[in-house]
């Protein structure tokens, strides 16, 4: 009795949380608990139908979505990843072209290094082969145009004086070097009567060609010495009279090198009495004598200086004003004048010792142009 009093007792109602639940249609508990076995109503599976349908539209849609953002994020990153290779290609051909740059300045400097290494080599051990055959070439024109100069000076000197009848002829070709002791010495090396200097002045040459001593006494020769620099000084020294121009060496360093040498000679004959004057018209090419001269002879910056063994002058006035106090003070001056010097003053001619280098004409030529 008790079972079926429980089997007639009404179910509570079934309640459905699928979609809306408004949207569902209550289901008869009766109908349900006597036929247990009636299939639901057709409403029901239809809106259950739907609603799992919208569900697999939004799953498509939500796949449709990710799928969207997976192809927008990969092309993104093929494009940044295409874009970062480019713009490294193009850095690491930058640096390439910026490298290959620097390699050739970099053996374009090894190359002027060891120019500069080659000339200077050549300058300090003797003249090359091409400024050999250059100078050989070169003609003695000006050599005669400042030897016509000296006679011109001396011309004027002679037309300047008063005439002196009382003095006979023999007493009017005298020297100067008779006039006695209180003047400065006078050279003139060309003559015949000369002939223990001319023997100490070869011995001094030959020792400097042959047996060079690079840490010798200050005002020593100390570089090599070659041929063509003693055939040059010789010249200059019995030739000229030590008074006359050089043809120049084709650099300033083969200048300050036979220049000198004919120091160094005179230094031996003359000792501390001798006076070396050079002129320049630039600081700087008179900052390059100073520094060739200190290096040929062994002498320091504090040989140079108004009252020491040079004197550097960039103006022939002040020059020939100092060379005038040196005789005054019995010493004897020996004036270097710079292939730069276009124009020679005549009162420099006066002096018993000068020795002027002499530009080469087309070199001087080519200046002009620029």
């Amino acid at each position: 009795m008790n079972g079926e009093e429980n089997l007639n007792q009404p179910l509570p109602p079934l309640e459905i949380s699928l979609g809306n639940a408004e949207d569902v249609p209550a289901i008869d508990p009766q109908m349900t608990s006597e036929n247990p076995e009636v299939p639901a109503p057709p409403e029901i599976i239809l809106s259950l139908e739907q609603q799992i349908a919208q569900l697999q539209a939004q799953e498509q849609a939500l796949k449709d979505s990710i799928a969207q953002l997976q192809t927008s994020y990969t092309e993104q990153l093929q494009t940044t990843q295409k874009s970062l290779q480019k713009v490294i290609q193009e850095s690491l051909l930058e640096l390439e072209q910026k490298k290959q740059t620097l390699q050739v300045t970099v053996e374009q400097l090894e190359r002027r290094r060891d120019r500069i290494k080659e000339e200077m080599r050549k300058n300090f051990a003797g003249v090359s082969q091409d400024l050999a055959i250059r100078v050989q070439g070169f003609k003695d024109y000006l050599v005669g145009s400042l030897q016509d100069l000296a006679m011109a000076a001396e011309q004027l000197e002679l037309s300047t004086k008063p005439p002196e009848p009382e003095k006979s002829p023999s007493a009017k070709a005298a020297p100067p070097i008779n006039s006695g002791d209180d003047r400065a010495p006078v050279t003139n090396f060309a003559e015949q009567s000369f002939q223990d200097q001319s023997k100490q002045i070869r011995f001094l040459l030959d020792k400097y060609r042959k047996t060079p001593d690079y840490y010798g006494a200050p005002w020593q020769l100390r570089r090599t010495f070659e041929p063509v620099h003693a055939e040059r000084v010789s010249n200059w020294l019995f030739s000229q009279g030590g008074r006359g121009a050089l043809r120049t060496m084709g650099s300033r360093l083969q200048n300050i090198l036979v220049a000198s040498a004919g120091v160094s000679v005179l230094h031996n004959i003359y000792g501390d009495r001798l006076r070396t004057l050079v002129l320049a018209n630039s600081p700087e090419r008179l900052g390059e004598w100073r520094r060739g001269l200190q290096d040929c002879l062994g002498i320091s910056r504090s040989d140079f200086g108004p009252d020491r063994g040079a004197i550097l002058f960039e103006e022939p006035v002040a020059l020939i004003q100092k060379a005038d106090r040196l005789v005054e003070r019995r010493q004897l001056p020996l004036i270097i004048i710079d292939e730069t010097e276009a124009e020679i003053n005549l009162a420099l001619l006066q002096f018993p010792l000068w020795l002027a280098f002499a530009a080469n004409p087309q070199q001087q030529n080519n200046n002009l142009d620029y």
